[in-house]
This record gives structure tokens, C-alpha cells and sequence, in this order.
């Protein structure tokens, strides 16, 4: 099958940190030669577009389009806009985060917010955490922008997102709504900004319990690469195979595919 249009991660699939991967800057400059549609998706929300996109230049040499990178906090402001619901909101998260909800008009309330979104903070503190979880037991609608427990980087895995997130459904006993993969709400809406049906469309990604799924769980097909999150020894126990494995992208054939 050739298949139409990708969506493709970034973290641990084109690069790890600051570390290059060569096979998937590769794998990127092929679809851009051929014309192929793509499009970025990914869980991280510590950035904006404009600094994803800066990123794959400076450290990928990939000049990519920021209309192709559509992050977890793009599509946690697309769900919040659906909801309708006032505009006051308390987040837990960085930058990239911060700028989508408040460049969309929702401002930040500490005591009563109609929304509290939990993305990956660096700078966490016990008093954040806190004021989360009072707005939560008060009834606001509680937001996690990705499931990511760990995130890949050059020193190892490290905590994500989701673990955050975690955290405060113990603390709350509230059950997040999670906007990124392998969830609907973030695939549904990259898959209307690729264009391409889903029957004719491939995830492409180095996590299992995220990409993989986004894919498996959605009807799409996927490729697993073995650079990043998911190990090499893991893949004979997966409970539900991906479409293609490969060690490296530099393996997959576009014309076969």
C-alpha cells in the first residue's frame, strides 16, 4: 500500500533532546522531495510551533513549515473551545502550553478556573500542585495534554507529563480527560489537518503506548521505530502488533510503501 499522508512524532522518532537522528531527519527530507503530506504531531507541550519548528532547523537542518506541527496544547485549546465553557482556566505546564491557552483568550484564575490543564512543568512545586487541586475538588474540568509517564531524552527517560497528571488523579480521585495520544480528541483533529483519510494515512513513532496505540486504537496503520521509548526486547510481548517494525527509519521504503 502507498500510503497518503503520515503523522509523525518528533520526540525519540526525529530526534532524543539534543541529540540528532539522522534516519529520521532523513526519513522527513524524503517526504518533503516526494511531496508526500505530513504532519508533526506531538505530546510535548514545553514548546510553541514556532520553537519546534526553530529546533528542527537549528539542530535537524529541516526547514519545516509550523502549519506541519500541531502540538498537544494546539489541540487541548481546540477541545476547550468546543466545550464552550468560560475562559478562565489554571495551568500546570510551560510555556508552549501557557501561550496557546492564553493567545486563545482564556485567562488564569487560581480559585474557581472553569478548566485546570496539567501539562509537563519543570517547574513544579508542591503549591502548584495545590492550588490544582482545590480548583479540581471545586469542579473544574480537569485537562491532561498528554498521557506521556516518561519522555526520551539524551540523558534517559524522563518523567512526562502524564505523570504529573497522575499525581493529581490520586490526589482528587477525578479522572483527567486526555487530549494527546493515543487519544480521539488530538487524532481525530490531526488527521482533519493532514487531509487524508484514515484508511490512507500511517503514524509513524517510537513509543508504543502512545503513537503505537494513537494508530492501533483509531483505525490507522503504524510504524514502530525502535529509537526512542520503546525497546527492541519489548516488541515480541506487545499486546496488539503495529503495522511495521523497524530499527531504523532509514529502512523503510516509500516506493514499496
Amino acid at each position: 500500500m502507498t500510503y497518503k499522508g503520515y503523522l509523525i512524532d518528533l520526540d525519540g522518532t526525529i530526534y532524543r533532546g539534543k541529540e540528532r537522528i539522522p534516519a529520521g531527519e532523513a526519513f522527513v527530507r524524503q517526504l518533503q522531495e516526494r511531496g508526500i503530506p505530513h504532519l508533526f504531531v506531538t505530546n510535548n507541550t514545553t514548546r510553541p510551533p514556532e520553537a519546534v519548528q526553530a529546533l528542527l532547523r537549528d539542530q535537524c537542518e529541516l526547514e519545516v513549515d509550523v502549519a506541519k506541527i500541531y502540538t498537544a496544547s494546539l489541540a487541548t485549546v481546540d477541545y476547550m473551545n468546543e466545550l464552550g465553557k468560560d475562559k478562565t482556566v489554571y495551568v500546570i505546564g510551560e510555556a508552549g502550553l501557557k501561550q496557546a491557552i492564553f493567545e486563545a483568550g482564556y485567562v488564569e484564575e487560581t480559585e474557581a478556573p472553569a478548566y485546570v490543564v496539567v501539562g509537563l512543568d519543570t517547574e513544579l512545586t508542591y503549591d502548584k500542585l495545590v492550588t490544582a487541586t482545590l480548583a479540581i475538588q471545586k469542579g473544574a474540568t480537569f485537562i491532561g495534554t498528554n498521557p506521556d509517564l516518561n519522555i526520551p531524552t539524551e540523558r534517559g527517560l524522563l518523567p512526562g507529563g502524564g505523570t504529573v497528571t497522575r499525581l493529581l488523579e490520586l490526589a482528587t480521585r477525578v479522572e483527567a480527560t486526555f487530549v494527546g495520544k493515543p487519544h480521539a480528541i488530538i487524532m481525530n483533529r490531526a488527521l482533519a489537518r493532514l487531509g487524508v483519510a484514515r484508511e490512507e494515512a500511517i503514524v509513524v513513532g517510537d513509543n508504543y503506548l502512545t503513537d503505537i496505540r494513537a494508530g492501533i486504537d483509531h483505525g490507522i496503520d503504524s510504524l514502530l521505530v525502535l529509537t526512542g521509548f520503546t525497546k527492541p526486547e519489548e516488541v515480541a510481548d506487545l499486546p496488539l502488533a503495529p503495522t511495521y517494525v523497524l530499527n531504523s527509519l532509514a529502512e523503510w521504503d516509500f516506493d514499496e510503501n
